[in-house]
């Protein structure tokens, strides 16, 4: 055991009133978690994590921390909060290494699963806790969704991946991959094959472009194309990528990990006006990503970025006024070119069912408890919020758990007395 972790547990004053707890979207018990780690009970510690978060062994690496429980510890007022993600990962880890979960399904309660990012994950955990016959299906070769093929190795080992999937198998999850949900196989014949409800958790793939002259060219790229397999990019010796949110910063950092000696993040604000969290963006540049600010593509070309210089001012409600300076035209010039401004989701799936209805964004549209408006269909995560953190996924995913498990129970009671009366669901 690192000596850190051990002093990081004891530093922590195991509060009464946690406002660590209070700053995590899923309202972790750190002191609990704590105390039963150093009282040497590290079965119930990781128990505890678990159950209350499936994703705990992820959560502890990539969540934003800073503004969750280690920025809520009532020690950073003095600049030396709890590591808490540290302690956290030490337990999860152990636990998904050790335990094994018993499972028996109850072939009666078959669950479709569309999508094994976070949300779908979360959801197949906490229903095969259950009793659920759950079938997970995926469009990829593997599981973890934007866990695998969105965030670098660097961040997420995904080694990690891999024990979920193990410890999925091993609760009774039957997991189907390289289909997609769609094309084929629909979402009716789920239902007409004995599947009882439908979750959708197939996350935001399709990327946003910049609208601009040159998208097509050979030598540019989307960040959450990249990200999936960066090895069989050839990119050259420098690379702009246009965007400054966390993927961006996760896309930057990851080129100069594969060769690239000169890395630039171009975005049309300043260093305050950044979207990606302020410890995101230190890391890229401690490890050497060039920063060009007040800078708006205009047309991507064969030499590099033809851009136009910005200048920024704040209203009166504290919007941002963004504006050109007229007559400041230029040339960054680079070998590729890496969009990064944000992703949308496929309407496959959408196209091929009825009933199913989104939003002005695309988004499957869901009340608060993830129905969908096709009655049996739920859904949670980014598909129906538009990219947000693995921990917000696991909050609401676990909400949708309870009401599909509600749902089931109120279609098998209808269906034992041969009156379906869908009121109740």
């Amino acid at each position: 055991m690192s000596a850190t972790v051990l002093n990081e547990a004891k530093r922590c004053l195991q509060c009464k009133n946690p406002s660590c707890k209070k700053g995590c979207p899923v309202s972790t018990s750190v002191p609990e978690m704590m105390k039963l780690f150093l009282n040497g009970k590290m079965h119930e510690a990781g128990e505890m994590l678990f159950e209350n978060n499936p994703l705990s062994i992820v959560c502890s690496l990539i969540c934003p921390h800073s503004r969750q429980c280690e920025g809520h510890c009532v020690l950073n007022k003095k600049g030396n909060q709890i590591q808490v993600g540290m302690v956290e990962h030490y337990i999860s880890e152990y636990y998904l290494n050790y335990v094994s979960t018993p499972h028996i399904k109850n072939p009666d309660r078959k669950i479709g699963i569309i999508g094994s990012g976070p949300a779908g994950i979360t959801i197949a955990f906490i229903l095969a806790s259950k009793g659920y016959d759950i079938t997970l299906f995926d469009a990829h070769d593997k599981i973890g969704g934007v866990l695998r093929y969105g965030i670098p190795e660097f961040r997420l080992p995904k080694s990690i991946l891999d024990k979920i999937k193990e410890k999925l198998v091993a609760m009774g999850v039957r997991i189907r991959p390289n289909t997609n949900i769609g094309p084929v196989i629909t979402i009716d014949d789920l239902f007409r094959d004995g599947f009882k409800a439908v979750f959708i958790g197939t996350g935001v793939w399709r990327p946003n472009g910049l609208t601009i002259k040159g998208e097509s060219l050979g030598h540019v790229h989307y960040a959450i194309d990249y990200l999936k397999n960066p090895e069989v990019y050839d990119l050259g010796k420098s690379v702009c990528v246009i965007g400054a949110g966390n993927v961006a910063m996760d896309v930057a950092r990851t080129v100069l990990r594969n060769g690239v000696r000169r890395v630039t993040i171009m975005f049309r604000g300043g260093e305050e006006h950044i979207e990606a969290d302020h410890v995101e963006m230190e890391y890229a540049k401690i490890d050497g990503v060039e920063f060009e600010f007040y800078k708006k593509p205009v047309e991507l070309m064969d030499a590099g970025v033809k851009y136009v210089q910005m200048q920024v001012e704040q209203q009166e409600d504290g919007s941002l006024n963004f504006e050109e300076v007229e007559g400041s035209q230029d040339m960054f010039e680079c070998d590729s070119i890496i969009v990064s401004v944000g992703q949308g989701p496929r309407n496959i799936l959408v196209k091929s069912t009825d009933g199913l209805n989104v939003t002005g964004r695309g988004l499957l549209a869901t009340d608060d408890h993830g129905r969908t408006t096709r009655q049996g269909v739920f859904a949670s995560g980014d598909v129906v919020t538009g990219a947000k953190t693995v921990v917000e996924a696991v909050r609401v995913s676990k909400i949708v758990a309870d009401e599909m498990d509600a749902y089931v129970t109120c279609v098998l009671e209808n269906l034992s007395t041969d009156k379906i009366d869908h009121s109740c669901c």
